[in-house]
């Protein structure tokens, strides 16, 4: 699992390292309580669409900044900072009723995309590791999770401008852009950064 993985390389970093993943939960929390329309905010995870990466009931920071300043009423984007970016877990609202979802970026504008049993081919690189259990999207890593499937295939989709294509990794279990369509890359509210607390393990820093 992701969480593991990113918990031993804090560990295996030092008494540094771990004091650094300290002070950034420290200012998240901080942030968490003064300015969280602007920058930052966190959100609950309600279901298993993103298995193995995030669980249910993990509590997750949010970078509201990473894709755009917005008004703290609504989600008007008044200054740019970012672009979503392949491999990023981002918080949206479904196109379809406007329930709040987390979902990983899978495509952006321009990416031509495959889906075959819950794998996933970009540009017509298969993104999977050599077991297929482990999808690469540059510095992110993704653990499938095929335990019901791949779910809906996907064959020569090319993702147009302004839009990009949002899965759950949990590929069988995943009401996600198979089902709603691509979505604006505008509205995605921000980047989840960290999962910072699990049932069962408490708080900690456990980078995405």
């Amino acid at each position: 699992m992701q969480a593991q993985t990113s918990s031993q390389q804090v560990s295996g970093d030092g008494p540094h390292a771990w004091w650094r993943e300290a002070m950034r939960l420290l200012a998240l929390i901080a942030l968490l309580g003064t300015a969280r329309a602007s920058f930052a905010n966190h959100y609950v995870v309600p279901s298993g669409s993103m298995q193995h990466t995030l669980e249910v009931g993990d509590r997750v920071a949010v970078d509201m900044r990473a894709y755009g300043l917005r008004l703290p009423l609504g989600n008007r984007v008044v200054w740019s900072t970012g672009t979503p970016q392949r491999g990023d877990v981002a918080v949206f609202d479904s196109p379809v009723d406007g329930t709040r979802l987390i979902k990983r970026v899978a495509a952006v504008a321009g990416d031509q995309v495959r889906l075959v049993d819950g794998h996933l081919w970009i540009n017509g690189r298969a993104l999977a590791a050599a077991d297929g259990q482990v999808e690469h999207f540059g510095v992110h890593a993704a653990p499938l999770d095929l335990d019901h499937g791949g779910g809906p295939d996907i064959d020569g989709l090319i993702v147009p401008p302004g839009q990009v294509l949002m899965l759950g990794d949990h590929r069988g279990n995943s009401e996600d852009g198979r089902f709603f369509g691509l979505v604006q890359a505008k509205t995605l509210y921000g980047r989840a950064v960290a999962v910072y607390w699990r049932r069962g393990e408490g708080l900690g820093w456990r980078r995405l």
